[in-house]
């Protein structure tokens, strides 16, 4: 037992009297590691980016479980429960969608890319404005570390993680405004390794965008007929 504690506790020190947390360092990667899966559309990424989520749930609640940091980003914590819900219908969508395609291997994508539609694209422009205004009331109520910013990063975390379960290429551009919005927040409250990752997924989610857009022109010709019942069974 001892070994576990020992082993979730440990930490990174540099500069005089700075540390950080493994777990964030190992959470981040795992986070890093779901949103390659998610570029290639393979089913694997759900589950690997549930195991960041757990990591970092303990991470972001600072104060709680007296990490180094000790400020609690509640929206930050918060949204890794709702990443673990989303991921688990994710990996049933996906994991349908492939069974579906007749005679696909198994390095095959999961689903075809495609554009939201003009009543989705208004549904998550709607659920953003109102979702960041709701949860800044809640988060600054209860004392969330620049509620605001907290606010929006929950809410687009779960609007981008939701887009990608449905396979709309637009949830790519979601990150990219999280992102913006994450990098500078972080930095200020001292999680340092999630700054640098956002910094970092930030260019990796342009690239995944315009993998995504050439998967959809591709693909979408041939596999729109083998896609349209999932999307219907499962929404």
């Amino acid at each position: 037992m001892d070994f576990f504690v020992d082993l979730l506790d440990a930490q990174i020190t540099f500069g005089t009297d700075n540390h950080i947390l493994w777990r964030e360092v190992v959470g981040n990667l795992f986070g890093l590691a779901s949103a390659v899966g998610g570029m290639r559309r393979q089913v694997w990424a759900w589950p690997v980016g549930i195991v960041g989520n757990v990591l970092l749930f303990t991470v972001f609640l600072g104060g709680v479980f007296n990490t180094p940091q000790a400020v609690d980003l509640y929206g930050q914590a918060g949204r890794q429960i709702f990443f673990i819900a989303v991921s688990v219908y994710g990996f049933v969508r996906w994991r349908q969608a492939k069974r579906d395609r007749a005679g696909a291997a198994a390095d095959v994508p999961a689903i075809v890319p495609r554009w939201a539609t003009r009543n989705e694209r208004i549904g998550i422009l709607v659920a953003a404005a109102a979702g960041t205004v709701v949860f800044s009331q809640i988060f600054g109520a209860i004392g969330s570390y620049g509620q605001w910013a907290d606010a929006w990063i929950f809410t687009g975390s779960v609007l981008a993680t939701y887009g990608m379960a449905r396979g709309w290429t637009e949830f790519w551009l979601i990150w990219v405004g999280v992102d913006i919005v994450g990098v500078p927040l972080l930095l200020k409250a001292g999680f340092y390794p999630s700054a640098i990752l956002y910094a970092v997924y930030g260019g990796f989610v342009i690239w995944g965008f315009f993998v995504w857009m050439r998967a959809q022109r591709d693909e979408q010709p041939t596999a729109a007929t083998a896609e349209s019942p999932v999307v219907e069974t499962l929404g």
